[in-house]
């Protein structure tokens, strides 16, 4: 079961329901559970579909809100990851996400 650790804004996101695909640099981990983590807090969360790719091949204009629920456009979404990851060389998975019963 991987474990994501998340900007405190990204996990908010989550835990309210406005993003259900996380985008992570590098391919994809194995397991079908999901745990995030921000400080002490944790959410778990049903992996429901992966999707490995460049960047521009898993953020695409049907899916950014999804990934990036503040952004106005894909080109903002794509930004926002670029900036964290430092680049959008290589392979990125993007994992759609079903949160499960607490």
């Amino acid at each position: 079961m991987p474990l994501f650790l998340a900007k405190k804004e990204v996990y908010e996101w989550l835990k309210d329901g406005k993003k259900t695909i996380d985008v992570r640099r590098g391919r994809p981990k194995r397991g079908s559970m999901a745990v995030f983590q921000s400080g002490p807090s944790h959410i778990r969360f049903q992996i429901v579909k992966k999707e490995i790719g460049v960047l521009a091949e898993v953020i695409r204009n049907d899916n950014y809100q999804q990934i990036i629920p503040t952004a106005e456009n894909v080109i903002a979404a794509r930004k926002y990851l670029i900036e964290i990851y430092g680049g959008d060389i290589g392979v990125f998975t993007a994992y759609y996400l079903s949160r499960l019963a607490v």
